[in-house]
């Protein structure tokens, strides 16, 4: 458990943007033999550049265990049991290092599916990777994120068949498992009505939360509940993102005959011939910005005062919007700086930034396609 006079930690998920190369899994495909100790190479790297960045909280991706629980492989199910010594390593040194880790499991990880089997699968899912927390031997603040899933048509009847998955779940998921409000489907408010029905440990997202508040629920109050769904002497976590404001372009194919829209803006005019045109939309507000807008999350800062909690930033600039975010709170807001520790030594990462600033085009797999 964390010390409480620890300062708050900041975090990103899964991809290293801050030094180009660096991969985070093992990504060849099942007939190469891909493994979770080449992952957990890769990852042992990983931990060093956090490190040194002195960045003390990281989100492992989901699919370090290549086809672990791929139903038709059986070759791969004994991956996470064969790697005990090299997880048992690992964690090992994210502990010395003072790192905190987490996963989040896909979209496709649904508790509250009406297929039977597909929620069958998710709990496999979900067991593989609650083993391979506690085969690292990491405490309960190492944790795995995840939805209340589809709505299904009945939104009432979909959360309630979400705490029927929660109890077919073996303890060591319901120890791991943390259930996470969203954006478009449920809300703040639905979480908390599963959390006092289940006890499962919630974690706040506020870009969903102003995304999706159908209630109305004001946000200190709705905060302060969720950070006190977790044990005393395990430390809260929540996840923060700016909306991005930017015109989005969309590639469209060009249909022969067919006359452009009435309105449509068009990033530049097609050449003749051409076969794919830019169309540009206005932006998706449940969709991440590349880096954090740092007078947002001051703001919310000192409305959380008194709380304690780390925080997962979901920038798509990933340790960049964190190293950025940093700078500017010492600039801009050195109080919170000194929540997480932060000093003027994290302006001279600007110059990382500057250099290594190039966000991501697609989307994680946990965030689906917003």
């Amino acid at each position: 458990m964390t010390d409480p006079t620890y300062p708050l930690r900041l975090g990103f998920p899964v991809k290293v943007m801050g030094r180009p190369g660096v991969k985070t899994q093992d990504t060849r495909r099942w007939q190469k033999d891909p493994h979770l100790r080449c992952s957990l190479e890769l990852l042992d790297g990983v931990l060093d550049y956090l490190a040194k960045v002195r960045i003390d909280m990281y989100r492992l991706s989901s699919d370090i265990a290549p086809y672990a629980t791929h139903p038709d492989m059986p070759q791969f199910h004994s991956m996470v049991a064969d790697s005990d010594a090299e997880l048992r390593a690992f964690g090992r040194k994210a502990k010395d290092l003072g790192i905190r880790l987490s996963f989040h499991p896909s979209q496709y990880v649904l508790l509250n599916s009406p297929d039977p089997e597909l929620t069958a699968k998710s709990i496999w899912d979900l067991s593989s990777q609650a083993e391979m927390l506690d085969r690292m031997e990491l405490d309960d603040e190492a944790v795995m994120i995840t939805h209340v899933g589809g709505v299904y048509g009945d939104p009432e009847a979909s959360r309630a068949r979400w705490i029927e998955g929660w109890n077919k779940c073996p303890e060591h998921v319901q120890r791991r498992l943390v259930l996470e409000n969203d954006d478009i489907r449920f809300s703040a408010a639905d979480v908390l009505w599963i959390h006092e029905r289940t006890g499962v440990r919630l974690v706040f997202d506020y870009q969903h939360f102003w995304c999706l508040n159908p209630e109305r629920l004001e946000i200190r109050d709705t905060f302060e509940r969720f950070v006190n769904s977790w044990p005393e002497g395990c430390r809260p976590k929540m996840h923060f993102s700016s909306p991005r404001t930017e015109l989005r372009e969309i590639k469209q194919k060009i249909v022969a005959g067919a006359k452009p829209k009435k309105g449509e803006l068009l990033l530049n005019k097609p050449k003749p011939g051409a076969r794919i045109k830019t169309v540009l939309r206005p932006p998706v507000w449940t969709g991440h910005s590349d880096f954090t807008n740092p007078f947002e999350f001051a703001t919310f800062m000192r409305m959380a005062e008194g709380l304690v909690f780390d925080v997962m930033l979901e920038g798509k600039s990933k340790d960049l919007s964190l190293l950025r975010l940093r700078g500017d709170l010492v600039r801009y807001a050195p109080d919170v700086a000194a929540r997480f520790g932060v000093t003027d030594a994290a302006l001279a990462d600007e110059a990382l930034v500057m250099a290594n600033a190039n966000a991501e085009d697609e989307p994680d797999v946990d965030e689906g396609e917003t």
